[in-house]
């Protein structure tokens, strides 16, 4: 998996533990493409401050992923549903993901 693809997969487990700023920032530049230079221009800072606050978000989504294991313990899981034979069952657990 590509490294861009995997910190995106990440932001969608722990993108809320950010600030509205910190968001803004990280979906502009991976969600919007747009580049350092125009998110700071359209923010009125520093393209400097703006390569801290996403360089700042990617090393917290490492950081909790290495701690909380969401994703890798989604990834487990699905796998599991996956070998489940029975279709009711296989669909309610499904639904709990």
């Amino acid at each position: 998996m590509e490294e861009q693809e995997y910190i995106i997969i990440l932001y969608d487990y722990y993108g809320e533990l950010f600030t509205d700023k910190q968001k803004k920032y990280f979906e502009d530049y991976y969600f919007d493409n747009l580049s350092l230079s125009e998110i700071a221009l359209n923010d009125n800072v520093s393209r400097n401050a703006i390569h801290k606050g996403i360089k700042s978000v990617v090393n917290k989504l490492y950081e909790y992923e290495d701690k909380l294991k969401m994703y890798e313990k989604d990834q487990k899981i699905k796998k599991i549903i996956d070998t489940v034979s029975d279709k009711q069952v296989k669909k309610e657990l499904e639904e709990l993901l």
